[in-house]
């Protein structure tokens, strides 16, 4: 079976409104009807709000585009997310003058509000979905796909997967990359090969683990599986291992099968603005330079399509080397081009692979261009009347 994901480009023919990605969303949304899907609903916009001093969110101007087809159909819209990033939204244009709706936390002021399911993953027993998404009728999932450290993309399902749940299950969630065991003290001779894997990784990436002293913990974040540890740590006492960075994909992947099954059939949707990609998450606080070109707006109601037609379109660029933060290492060109950044056993696509295990979606689309650019041709500017 064949999805469909409608996709606007950020490239234009003219200088017009019409042809701007704000526009482009217009007709998306009309693709999608969702208009004709909302009325008498309860619709979450679930977007990432950001914090701090990041400005690489998704512009008000895209959300209250959103909020006003939700109104225009008869549904009652609120935009949503974490609560210590609701709580000061405003400071990047999140309020509700602005976007026409208002503003909630996920999880209640206190991120306590929740409905506990039950599901067995590595070491998580119960997913706590934030109340606020459950109570929703629909949602519009919006996200804005970024590089991410811990698995190399964040998008569609990486906007639900951390977003909609509440603080235990987010942690629960980073600790499935250390189910799997990596470190074999008894497979070490002396104190000193503890001393050299550590002095090993120039990322910051091995400490000595804060609940086990004389045991290793591995930060999933900062490695970029360079290897450098594995020439200095005595054979089977340590491993770089597939299965520790894909435990967080498949987390995801269950967590927004958990939440979407909250929701009745065809009662959400899912948009992806790929614009200003950095190479980490808008949660860090603060936007750094673009790592890859500008791919346009995408929208669906498959997620798992959604999100494989964005890396699709993302591997279709080359990374921009010149604008990575000089702190971080390419060690491989290989892969798509979130590997060359975060490493090659972050995999981008992984999430999609365990979305579809999980019939979440399909793999296959087809991409609906909702406003072809023209070949090239010359023609006048115009100009902007002086009164």
């Amino acid at each position: 079976m064949t999805s469909t994901v409608y996709f606007g480009s950020p490239r234009q023919a003219h200088l017009k409104a019409e042809e701007t990605l704000p526009a482009k969303l217009d007709l998306i949304i009309e693709k999608l009807q969702l208009r004709e899907r909302v009325k008498d609903e309860l619709v979450a916009i679930k977007l990432h709000v950001g914090n701090n001093i990041g400005y690489s969110v998704i512009h008000p101007v895209f959300v209250r585009k959103i909020v006003q087809a939700v109104k225009d159909g008869g549904g009652k819209p609120f935009v949503c997310d974490v609560e210590w990033d609701t709580a000061s939204a405003a400071e990047r244009g999140y309020t509700p003058e602005v976007l026409g709706c208002p503003v909630f936390p996920v999880g209640g002021l206190t991120g306590k509000y929740y409905y506990a399911h039950e599901r067995t993953f590595k070491n998580i027993r119960e997913w706590k979905v934030a109340g606020m998404i459950q109570d929703a009728t629909f949602m519009v999932n919006f996200a804005h796909a970024k590089g991410h450290p811990s698995c190399a993309y964040g998008g569609a399902f990486k906007n639900i997967a951390l977003g909609c749940v509440v603080g235990p299950t987010r942690s629960a969630m980073h600790d499935s990359c250390h189910f799997d065991p990596y470190w074999f003290r008894d497979k070490t001779n002396h104190a000193d090969d503890f001393k050299k894997i550590l002095a090993a990784c120039p990322h910051g990436a091995i400490s000595e683990d804060k609940e086990s002293p004389g045991d290793l913990h591995l930060h999933i974040e900062p490695c970029n599986q360079c290897g450098r540890c594995l020439e200095v740590a005595p054979p089977e006492s340590w491993k770089i291992d597939p299965v520790n960075f894909h435990a967080f994909q498949e987390a995801c992947a269950n967590s927004v099968d958990m939440s979407l099954s909250t929701f009745e059939p065809g009662k959400h949707t899912h948009l992806v603005l790929a614009t200003q990609m950095t190479p980490v998450c808008d949660c860090f606080g603060f936007t750094s330079m673009p790592i890859l070109p500008d791919a346009g707006i995408f929208g669906s109601d498959d997620i798992v399509a959604l999100d494989q037609a964005v890396l699709d379109k993302m591997a279709e660029s080359r990374l921009i080397e010149e604008n990575v933060p000089t702190s971080m290492e390419i060690h491989t060109r290989e892969g798509h081009p979130l590997q060359w950044l975060h490493g090659p056993y972050k995999d981008p696509y992984k999430v999609v692979e365990y979305g579809a295990a999980l019939g979440l979606g399909n793999r296959s689309y087809e991409l609906v261009d909702v406003y072809p650019v023209e070949e090239k041709t010359f023609g006048s500017m115009g100009y902007i009347p002086a009164e």
